[in-house]
């Protein structure tokens, strides 16, 4: 009997956690142990699994791919493309969140501000301790998390950004050494490579399961109640993250590219609904990588330059999140936004959205700097807390798959002939 593919066992992961949660919720108990409990540890031992694998795999494919670009300004060439892939495909996303937001003004009930019908979350205090005292020295801060003070501690505290500049300085004097005292090292990180790759093979092994338990948790303690009072702007944020991931990339993969959407989408099925999934752009990098390379045919020296970087910086499901959130809340508090207010939205979204995976509270944070920029109070946040683990995973998804959109275009315009040229298989 042939094995189903994994994005199909991801696939049937899914509807079993959601059908669970017709069946059962949070109290529910077999044997004294909840259901919940159950879930919450399984879907957490893979999250760990996953994220233990991120920094090695970050660190050995970096480093792999920028020694091997050779001269400076090939790695100065991928560079500049990189970075202008995912500032125009981060502010077409804010823009499509922007249209959308305005044409369905989700924040106007029966054309009064949405603020009282919908109602204030009761975790205010929960909130306000998150975000409290950022400002936006906070995104300038990103900058600074670029050289980190000590490598090992950046590692240690997730802060990518640090660890990826690191990685590519050592790449790129590795790749300056003369041949006989840089094979040997290249060798060793070459060998991590593929030994970080074979684990990661082995705990994807395991992402049915740990895909059931972390969707089945949601579902299990927030159910699909939570919703209801919300579903313009969970309509509105769907719509326009639709938009982006199925019309937008699809027609950079065509025209730019020159490849199929829908082989990328085949290819790229799998990771999509990890990320979806775990709502976490860096915990699913491992498979992205794989499915991008080995799916979709794309070099290591693109891939493993394009896609961690890409994860720590590249957010467009992000971003245009915190654009659409930002006008529900001024919609709903009735406050009307000129041309002027709009652009500082768009332009404060760009750059908190590159940014946000090094700032706490993530989002919340992000979004609170724009409601400060167009004068709303902090609190406002409680509006979208109720669907926004949900909306967290939909964008998680947009972002891995913009992320594997920008290393098959640029493999393409590196001038890689073999990307998508080939049904591939997702299993």
């Amino acid at each position: 009997m042939p094995k189903l593919a994994l994005h199909w066992q991801i696939l049937v992961a899914l509807i079993a956690a959601a059908l669970l949660g017709f069946v059962a919720d949070a109290t529910t108990s077999i044997l004294g142990v909840t259901v919940l409990s159950v879930c919450d540890f399984v879907g957490s031992m893979f999250l760990r699994a996953l994220k233990m694998v991120v920094v090695p795999l970050i660190v050995t494919s970096v480093i792999v791919a920028i020694a091997g670009v050779g001269d400076s300004k090939t790695l100065g060439r991928l560079g500049l493309k990189t970075a202008a892939y995912y500032v125009t495909t981060s502010t077409l996303a804010i823009l499509i969140g922007l249209f959308v937001v305005q044409m369905i003004a989700p924040g106007i009930v029966d054309g009064e501000p949405a603020r009282e019908s919908i109602g204030l979350s009761g975790e205010m205090s929960e909130v306000a301790a998150k975000v409290e005292g950022k400002t936006a020295g906070d995104v300038v801060g990103v900058f600074l998390r670029m050289i980190p003070v000590n490598v090992i501690a950046a590692a240690a505290e997730g802060q990518m950004l640090g660890l990826i500049f690191f990685c590519l300085l050592f790449g790129f004097f590795l790749g300056q050494l003369p041949e006989a005292r840089r094979a040997p090292l290249l060798a060793i990180t070459q060998s991590g490579n593929d030994v970080m790759l074979r684990i990661t093979d082995w705990v994807m092994t395991f992402a049915p399961i740990g895909v059931f338990g972390l969707v089945a948790k949601v579902v299990l303690m927030t159910g699909m109640a939570a919703l209801k009072p919300l579903a313009a702007f969970f309509f509105s944020v769907v719509l326009a993250l639709g938009i982006h991931a199925f019309v937008v990339l699809p027609l950079l993969l065509w025209t730019v590219g020159r490849v199929s959407p829908l082989r990328h989408f085949r290819a790229m099925s799998p990771a999509m609904l990890m990320a979806f999934s775990t709502a976490s752009s860096s915990a699913t990098l491992p498979l992205t990588i794989d499915r991008v390379q080995n799916g979709a045919g794309v070099s290591k020296r693109v891939s493993s330059f394009t896609l961690p970087l890409g994860a720590t910086v590249n957010m467009d499901g992000t971003a245009l999140y915190e654009c659409v959130a930002a006008l529900f809340i001024a919609q709903a508090y009735g406050l009307e936004l000129g041309p002027t207010e709009q652009f500082t939205v768009v332009l404060v979204a760009l750059l908190t959205s590159i940014g946000v995976a090094g700032i706490p509270a993530a989002s919340l944070v992000a979004i609170t700097l724009i409601l400060t920029t167009i004068g709303l109070p902090v609190e406002a946040i409680g509006l979208i807390l109720a669907v926004d683990r949900v909306l967290d995973m939909c964008r998680t998804a947009v972002n891995v798959f913009s992320d594997s959109t920008a290393a098959v275009v640029i493999a393409r315009l590196e001038g890689e002939e073999d990307v998508l040229q080939a049904p591939s298989s997702s299993s």
